[in-house]
């Protein structure tokens, strides 16, 4: 499980993205996205999954975030992918509970290689921090489809919206990191009856 690191870039007519990752860094994080508080929430990542994120992004930001977020979503998920490899060696699941003062989520994933989403957070507001959160869900819908992972975001309480989603992209990154750290007794076999993910 040596050199779990990708770069994958995505360039359309909408966007051009670049995404370098390193799955065993220490949560250092550089991001320029023009979308501020998707770049606080990715920051959340980063720290509390211990990953090394870098990533820049130009999208066409005068229609509206839509196609930069989605897309943003699915290079990270290529990134994911190329980087964690064949899986051997790794715990597949993850799982965290994370509060931010009256906010609860929880957030669990699977490695499975089968993209699926369950999302449910009630937002008490339709934006914050000029951020649409409808585009949390085609931001989530993108990283499944192109990390191949099952993925339950639930945000069990909450009143603050900016809490809410803090608290489902702290909880994102320690399910990452748990998941995706090496099971000693697996010892290199793959995490399925299958045999392949």
């Amino acid at each position: 499980m040596s050199n779990r690191i990708a770069t994958v870039e995505r360039n359309t007519l909408e966007t051009q993205i670049k995404v370098s990752i390193n799955l065993d860094g220490t949560g250092k994080f550089v991001c320029e996205t023009g979308v501020p508080f998707l770049d606080h929430m990715l920051d959340q990542v980063a720290r509390h999954g211990l990953i090394d994120l870098d990533i820049k992004a130009v999208g066409d930001l005068h229609i509206d975030a839509h196609h930069t977020v989605e897309d943003l979503g699915i290079t990270l998920g290529q990134a994911f992918a190329k980087a964690v490899g064949d899986k051997k060696g790794i715990k597949r699941y993850g799982h965290a509970y994370v509060p931010l003062d009256e906010a609860l989520s929880r957030v669990v994933i699977d490695f499975s290689g089968r993209a699926g989403l369950e999302m449910h957070v009630p937002f008490t507001r339709a934006s914050v921090g000029g951020f649409d959160v409808d585009l949390f869900s085609e931001f989530f819908h993108g990283f499944v489809n192109h990390a191949q992972v099952t993925l339950h975001l639930d945000n069990l309480r909450g009143k603050n919206t900016h809490h809410q989603a803090e608290t489902i992209f702290k909880a994102f990154g320690r399910a990452l990191r748990m998941a995706l750290e090496a099971d000693e007794r697996m010892a290199g076999q793959m995490p399925s009856t299958k045999g392949s993910l």
